[in-house]
């Protein structure tokens, strides 16, 4: 739940305005930080802590390889540095719960299959899907009006709702 919960607005964003927003980016570097210094200073042994630091270390490289790049890179490079940061979003969210999940609660998920685990991961990719296809076709359903009241700016494509 709490994957989905924290993947529906980057999925829905990625597809009504066809981008993530900085604060989305922003938001999975700092939990993924946080998570990551966990990992690395934790006193007692932890199963693949290589493995996690290195993933939850993406988000930063991402942010360090943004610093880096000027007008001036070729647009190859610009292009594979946002596709890291797409991914970052998309996949960091819930491996970085993931991580902390089991940091605070190590037992969790004891006992549950493979084959368990595997059909939540769907869940949450299908979840994650429809979430985007909600951005995508927002015009179907949401107007203008209902993006400007929530703070948030008109994506491509919405519709106004109809003159009283």
């Amino acid at each position: 739940m709490g994957a989905s919960a924290a993947l529906w607005w980057p999925a829905f964003t990625l597809g009504a305005w066809g981008t993530l927003f900085f604060d989305q980016l922003l938001t999975v570097w700092v939990i993924a930080t946080a998570a990551l210094v966990i990992v690395l200073v934790q006193p007692r042994g932890f199963r693949h802590r290589i493995r996690t630091a290195l993933a939850l270390a993406v988000p930063s490289i991402w942010l360090v390889l943004g610093f880096a790049l000027n007008e001036a890179t070729d647009d190859v490079l610009v292009i594979l540095v946002d596709a890291v940061g797409i991914a970052s979003a998309i996949i960091g969210i819930p491996f970085t719960i993931w991580v902390l999940v089991r940091i605070l609660w190590p037992d969790f998920g004891a006992g549950v299959t493979r084959s368990r685990r595997a059909i939540l991961l769907i869940a949450v990719a299908v979840i994650t899907i429809g979430c985007y296809l909600l951005g995508v076709y927002q015009a179907s359903f949401l107007t203008c009006e209902d993006f400007e009241i929530s703070g948030n700016s008109d994506p491509p494509g919405c519709v106004h709702a109809p003159a009283n």
